[in-house]
């Protein structure tokens, strides 16, 4: 089965009757897909109460992929707003297990910095990681270019095999040691995910220094038809490979990923069910 859907459901204007509120975005988002990146656990574990709300607002079949909070990954910076590492993990673990139980929940993206390069020491924090979030389903994503040169590359698959944690794979831009190749490979029989972020290679590296400004174009892209094209001939691998294809668009920024979307589905013939009764038609005739 192949799963497509975008990263958050706040920024995809083409999903939201015009008359929505703020709370009802996530339920025409999932009018419309039978998945999402929640991606607000990054930056602050949830609480009980926003985890229990969401679960409500979507279909029974609905999933979760689950980024997980950026102390866990090395992106935070300064002193972590906890106690301890054990106290960080205990709570982020407490707040995602309701998804878990209600069958929601579809993994737990690990996605590394583009300066977590392949060395022993960020192998043992790989390690680290997944002990502490045993019991999960997680996805581990690269952003340094040395997991995946001709020499690295067997033994990188082969690690995640042994940890039996899901492969993330990239289409990004390809501009230098902090991107990854697209390399269609699964690394579990049941499940693999693809994430698609665009591939603007200007807007990739922070030149200006502003971070700010930076985010708000890094993921500025509009995929074409043939590229499309490309990422349908990488999910029919990983589909031969796997049960289950989670696919992700994270080209946001201009507000192409909803549209890239549905004209993926489309190229693929694919029809959801079961999805939310309040099922919108924004995007019929259009692709």
């Amino acid at each position: 089965m192949i799963q497509i859907g975008l990263t958050g459901w706040g920024d995809h204007p083409d999903v939201y009757d015009s008359s929505s509120s703020k709370k009802e975005k996530l339920i025409n988002y999932s009018a419309h897909f039978p998945i999402v990146e929640l991606d607000a656990t990054f930056y602050a574990i949830q609480s009980e109460r926003n985890i229990r709300k969401w679960i409500e607002e979507t279909p029974d079949n609905f999933k979760f992929i689950v980024k997980a909070y950026q102390g866990m990954t090395g992106h935070h910076r300064g002193e972590l707003p906890y106690a301890s590492v054990d106290e960080m993990y205990n709570l982020f673990r407490l707040s995602i297990t309701p998804l878990q139980e209600a069958g929601k929940l579809a993994m737990i993206l690990v996605q590394f910095p583009p300066w977590f390069d392949c060395t022993k020491k960020h192998v043992a924090e790989i390690r680290f990681v997944c002990a502490n979030l045993d019991g999960f389903d997680i996805a581990i994503e690269f952003r340094h270019q040395s997991w995946y040169t001709p020499e690295f590359q067997p033994g990188t698959l082969s690690f995640l095999k042994e940890l039996n944690v899901i492969h993330s794979v990239c289409d990004q831009p390809q501009a230098g040691q902090g991107s990854i190749p697209l390399v269609a490979n699964s690394t579990r029989s049941d499940k693999v995910l693809l994430r698609l972020h665009g591939r603007n290679i200007a807007g990739w590296r922070n030149t200006t220094g502003d971070g700010e400004a930076w985010r708000k174009v890094r993921y500025l892209y509009n995929y074409n038809d043939t590229e499309l094209k490309e990422i349908q001939s990488a999910v029919q691998k990983l589909k031969n490979e796997t049960d289950e294809v989670y696919v992700i668009f994270n080209n946001n920024s201009g507000g192409h990923a909803a549209q890239n979307a549905k004209r993926f589905q489309k190229m693929l013939n694919i029809n959801y069910e079961s999805l939310t009764p309040k099922q919108l038609d924004f995007f019929e005739g259009e692709f």
